[in-house]
């Protein structure tokens, strides 16, 4: 998923834990220096490539598939071992996890660095998704392990302010290193960072683990990973194979294979990874279901955004980070704000209105065409987005926190991230199929309509899998190149629109959801009063 923001319960999982280790003051402050350096670097890496994909692309030659990759593979890794890192580090010592997914989230940033092909760098990728595992859980806990309770407040405010900045300002840095650099800058950049982090942990951060921490669901990770694995490989490439290929349609069935199997396992083991007990509540459920479908509809939906702006409206990295700054800048200040409204309306309402928010910015992204001023086409959604989303977070975290007992609120915590990141990971592969196979129609289409000629024709249906990188026959007078590109920048809207309309229905899901669901006053004794 794109890591826009971050997930909706980190907070309440640093609050959730006991202060194992307490650090003096002048420790504290390099213990906040090396998790927020950490996290900061893990949620610029997800914004700053998604600007990079247009470059990449045409770098590496790589098709709409190839890019999907780009972002599934991280996101995939980091979705199906995000709560085995947790555990990982409570169990052999939090630091010492924490900086093995320093480590690795460094080596796979070279990788990625010196990748030659888009196949490199996939698997550079998944590389850092997995290290991003290690190290994001990491940071939360050593924070918790770190300050005392009455500490934790201030601590967590700097953590989260400061975290928020740099998410906000990693766009904007990340489209100048592209544009000024290379899409490669944005990888390395990572390599410094990661060196100073193990620097102030070795001398300033003391280790910390939970010598009652019980085993670990392996088995439960390892299903997981690989039945979403396949779904996502058989939902990516039906768009380049179709559903009647083999490995496609092998992939699908091994994935229903796997997932029924990780869910009969998870009833079975003694600790599992996903505990259904908390399920029982019908609230947690219903705000498990909301965080689906809301985050499913943000990062479907805002992959495409970055593509859009770059190849479509010809906006550069720079302009294209920086479309995105009054989204994140809105729900940095207000969401603070919106925790308010619990108190004085409780969870339900800002959990129905909120997503209806977004939804009408979702709408309001459908309506520009190609070109016009960013300000009246691709602003107000976004300041839209931006609200729907701010007065929904605080809610929803608050909703999830409260509907267990509070022996259950780190699982819980850790739960809701893991469906919020496995949302977007699944919502990029169908909204892509879905994008890829409007593309190619209504390319086709126009393409028929002006009667091109046929070597013409051939050439741009072959790289129609490229969307709207593909590249005009060189062999045609300017006219009809002009044409071509006219073709292939009204097929990708006519896409995007689709795209938009899908992530505008999930939203209102997501508030039919919160109306039917969630209750006014959660009760963590699953007593609920609507």
């Amino acid at each position: 998923m794109w890591a826009v923001l971050r997930e909706p319960c980190d907070e309440s999982l640093i609050r959730s834990r006991p202060a194992i280790a307490p650090c003096s003051k002048s420790r504290g402050r390099w213990v906040l220096a090396a998790t927020i350096l950490a996290s900061s670097m893990a949620f610029i890496d997800g914004t700053v490539v998604n600007v990079a994909l247009p470059a990449l692309q045409t770098s590496l030659n790589a098709t709409a598939v190839d890019i999907q990759w780009v972002i599934e593979s991280y996101s995939l890794l980091l979705s199906a071992l995000l709560l085995i890192g947790g555990s990982l580090g409570d169990r052999y010592g939090r630091r010492r996890i924490f900086l093995i997914g320093v480590a690795l989230f460094a080596s796979a940033s070279a990788a990625c660095g010196f990748a030659v092909n888009i196949h490199q760098l996939i698997a550079g990728r998944a590389l850092q998704g997995t290290g991003a595992a290690l190290l994001v859980p990491g940071s939360l806990a050593i924070i918790s392990s770190s300050f005392p309770e009455n500490e934790r407040g201030r601590a967590i405010g700097t953590w989260s302010g400061l975290s928020a900045i740099t998410t906000a300002i990693g766009p904007v840095i990340g489209g100048w290193l592209i544009e000024q650099v290379s899409w490669r800058a944005i990888f390395f950049i990572n390599i410094p960072i990661a060196l100073l982090i193990i620097l102030i942990s070795l001398w300033h951060i003391p280790e910390s683990s939970d010598t009652e921490s019980l085993g670990l669901d392996w088995w439960g990770a390892i299903l997981g990973a690989l039945g979403l694995g396949a779904l996502v490989y058989g939902l990516i490439e039906s768009s380049r194979l179709g559903f009647g290929d083999r490995s496609v349609q092998w992939a699908l069935v091994g994935a229903a294979g796997l997932l029924a199997l990780f869910l009969i396992i998870e009833t079975r083991v003694s600790n599992p990874m996903l505990p259904f007990t908390l399920f029982r509540s019908r609230t947690f459920s219903g705000a498990n279901l909301l965080t689906f479908l809301l985050y499913a509809a943000l990062g479907g939906t805002l992959f495409f955004l970055p593509l859009n702006l770059i190849q479509v409206q010809h906006y550069s990295a720079t302009a294209a980070g920086a479309a995105l700054l009054p989204f994140i800048l809105i729900i940095s200040f207000l969401s603070r704000w919106s925790g308010g409204l619990i108190a004085r309306y409780g969870p339900k309402l800002p959990l129905v209105v909120g997503p209806l928010i977004a939804a009408f910015g979702y709408a309001f992204f459908m309506l520009p065409g190609v070109d016009g001023s960013y300000w009246t086409t691709f602003f107000p959604p976004m300041v839209l987005l931006g609200l729907g989303m701010a007065v929904s977070v605080a809610p929803l975290t608050t909703t999830v926190m409260s509907s267990v007992v509070q022996n259950r609120v780190g699982i819980a915590s850790g739960i809701n991230n893991a469906v919020a990141r496995t949302a977007g990971l699944i919502a990029i592969a169908v909204l892509g199929l879905l994008m890829l196979q409007a593309f190619k129609s209504g390319l086709d289409q126009r393409l028929s309509n002006w009667k091109l000629p046929e070597s013409a024709s051939r050439a741009l249906q072959a790289q129609s899998i490229k969307l709207a990188a593909i590249a005009a026959p060189g062999d045609q007078d300017p006219g009809t190149r002009q044409v071509i590109r006219r073709a292939i920048d009204e097929s990708f809207v006519s896409g995007f629109r689709i795209v938009m309309a899908i992530g505008a229905a999930l939203a209102i899901a997501s508030a039919g959801t919160a109306l039917a669901l969630i209750a006014k006053t959660p009760r963590s004794d699953g007593i609920e009063r609507n």
